[in-house]
């Protein structure tokens, strides 16, 4: 099929009044998001080269690390599977699914939580035909599934919808009152969800990073659902990428330094999970796919695989900006799995020549490039699609594979011109003398529709006076001479200056980073009473309590009730947070308290002063081997209209009492 219909789709997205402004709003507080959270690392661009060497390196040295990764996991009795392709991937999810016979349903429900890698194997479709029932959690996912789409962005798969969709939606398939009240539409989805958590018999989630090191794999998610079905159900399957590895925890951290800013303009997402083991009780499965990568290390795409999803190419993009991930389709009309610039060289080195034309939805501009956190030169790999090297590793390169064929045409004969100087000057005089009689009045010139350029652009006319002859009359004129670099005091180019703040103190700048985040945090010499005096306000009697952590006797004294079993009907749960991080406002809490952590609305937790450490790499190693959870904030989502909202599948609220009892 001919480009024809790919054209036709984005003239509809374009036309399209309703899409233009959602993406418009998606876009705008993305990227207004994302410059302020750079703001607070002024060496990111530092941080950035890192992350590219810690990317080559891994895709380098690929078949090593993915041996030490599936050593380290098995040894940590995580169950491993090695995929060729979507088939075999599909096959195994279907064999551990039928190898669970204690349904709490007459049929099999599976807890979904976003994960690119089954949209790009299309798991869900093929699940469903085998009669399984699957949920997706995350709001944009749940939105999407409702209307039978697909995801229009990696990161917001909503982002292509108003708030008047999602209520005329949420009305005709939920039958509640409509309104476009969007923490009402919110509240909805948590109070229909939550059942589905907690009587799923198998939770799928995607991987973000996997650490070879420890054989440990890492989730960064805002809404609590990542936790929930990775935690709750006694089946986990985690669905893997088989290039997105970390080497180290080192690496990790760095990379959890960019990616969270990069792609949701947070310094850390609310729940930056570690998952080393099962959870008592529970077998965690984790599949690990090919699906064409091995394919596109060996062939001149492989810069690609550095991509660790962040979505900010999409967002930067001015062409995915107008058109939204539905507009990529490949030339059997499907849309493509990965949209925007990233998408449009993953998909053709991953499924062939069906998507090759989406190389030609980008104006090489750059702006990819620029804010690419792993620095991937996306322009020249555009240009490598392009030029048919998508499928050189398959024997399969076609030379302008990627282009139409009047464009391979009309390249060609530009080559031709302009590897001949005389003939090119002699070219560009008969175009201007030949543009100015098309369009003699008027500076500008309009093209036929069928050039695809002429359906929306008008062209200037070709100068009178070419470049060449204006430089040399400049130069004959003494025109064009450089001019010396401005200079400091002390012979110095100045070197741009970041306004950093300092905190006086951990526990300030932890104050600080939380409260702007929705927490709250309170300084005591007690935290037991403390707690008691909250609950007693809040006219609580009974909470989940994590064993030591509080003074029992006095809470029984205060007539409060308390369980160490996580109960998901409880408001109120109490942990002890392992530490907290100064730079974000987070807290490290691991193993025992995870669900006391995640079930109930208001999660309370306690931090001893002198364990709030400077950041994340501080901390980090201590989740080593542990299922752990770094927290920043209570529960949120922006899925709607880029809207936020607290309170989604995760607590509503978080504070932190801060135990100072040991200073001085």
């Amino acid at each position: 099929m001919s480009t024809f219909s790919f054209r036709q789709r984005i003239r509809k997205s374009i036309q399209n009044e309703t899409l233009q402004t959602a993406l418009d709003n998606n876009t705008e507080r993305r990227l207004r998001g994302k410059a302020l959270a750079f703001e607070s690392i002024p060496d990111w661009r530092e941080r950035r080269q890192r992350a590219h060497r810690i990317r080559a390196d891994v895709i380098d040295h690929l078949d090593e690390y993915l041996d030490q990764f599936v050593a380290n996991a098995q040894a940590n009795g995580i169950i491993v599977h090695r995929a060729r392709d979507a088939k075999e991937a599909i096959e195994i999810v279907l064999k551990i699914s039928k190898s669970i016979t204690n349904h709490q349903l007459p049929n099999t429900l599976i807890a979904k939580s976003k994960s690119m890698v089954s949209e790009e194997i299309e798991l869900n479709h093929a699940l469903e035909k085998h009669g399984i029932n699957v949920v997706e959690t995350d709001l944009g996912e749940y939105i999407i599934q409702l209307r039978k789409e697909k995801p229009s962005h990696i990161i917001t798969p909503a982002a292509h919808l108003k708030k008047e969709q999602v209520a005329q939606l949420f009305h005709e398939k939920l039958g509640i009152p409509y309104t476009e009240d969007i923490p009402t539409l919110t509240a909805t989805a948590r109070n229909v969800l939550r059942e589905v958590f907690l009587t799923a018999d198998i939770g799928i989630s995607g991987v973000n990073f996997g650490v070879a090191e420890t054989g440990g794999i890492c989730l960064v998610t805002n809404e609590g659902n990542g936790r929930m079905v990775t935690t709750i159900p006694k089946t986990h399957i985690a669905l893997m990428g088989m290039e997105r590895l970390a080497p180290n925890l080192d690496d990790l951290s760095l990379l959890l330094s960019l990616l969270p800013r990069s792609a949701t303009g947070q310094k850390l997402t609310v729940y930056t999970q570690l998952i080393h083991k099962p959870m008592p009780g529970q077998t965690r499965h984790l599949i690990i796919l090919d699906n064409g990568r091995s394919r596109v290390r060996n062939s001149p795409l492989k810069e690609s695989l550095y991509c660790i999803r962040c979505g900010a190419c999409l967002n930067a993009c001015p062409v995915f900006r107008e058109l939204s991930g539905h507009a990529y389709i490949g030339r059997d009309l499907a849309i493509a799995p990965y949209p925007g610039p990233i998408g449009s060289v993953i998909s053709p080195g991953l499924f062939g020549e069906n998507y090759f034309q989406l190389a030609q939805a980008s104006s090489l501009c750059g702006a990819c490039k620029e804010v690419c956190l792993v620095d991937i030169d996306l322009p020249k790999l555009l240009t490598r699609v392009r030029a048919g090297q998508a499928d050189e590793e398959r024997g399969k390169k076609k030379d302008g594979a990627g282009l139409t064929g009047s464009t391979r045409f009309f390249l060609k004969i530009y080559a031709r011109l302009a590897t001949q100087p005389k003939l090119f000057a002699l070219s560009q005089k008969f175009a201007s003398l030949g543009t100015h009689l098309l369009s003699p009045r008027s500076q500008w010139m309009r093209l036929p529709a069928f050039t695809g350029w002429g359906y929306s652009k008008d062209l200037p006319r070709f100068a009178g006076k070419t470049f060449r002859s204006r430089w040399k009359g400049n130069r004959e004129l003494g025109i064009g001479r450089t001019l010396p670099q401005t200079v400091s005091q002390n012979g110095n180019t100045p070197e741009p200056i970041h306004d950093v703040s300092i905190p006086d103190s951990r526990l300030t700048r932890f104050t600080t980073e939380l409260t702007a985040l929705s927490g709250n945090v309170y300084q005591t010499s007690n935290p037991t009473q403390s707690i008691i005096e909250y609950l007693l306000s809040k006219s609580v009697t009974k909470i989940y309590l994590q064993p030591n952590v509080l003074n029992e006797s006095l809470l029984r004294q205060a007539g409060i009730d308390f369980t160490h079993n996580p109960d998901p009907t409880l408001t109120i749960g109490v942990t002890k947070a392992w530490v907290g991080l100064a730079d974000t406002g987070s807290v490290l809490e691991a193993d025992d308290e995870l669900l006391g952590s995640l079930l109930p609305e208001i999660h309370l937790t306690v931090l001893e002063s002198e364990n709030i450490l400077p950041s994340l790499p501080d901390a980090i190693e201590m989740a080593k081997g542990k299922n752990a959870v770094f927290i920043t904030g209570p529960s949120r989502t922006a899925d709607i209209e880029m809207t936020l909202t607290i309170g989604v599948h995760g607590p509503k609220e978080i504070h932190v009492f801060v135990d100072d009892s040991k200073r001085g």
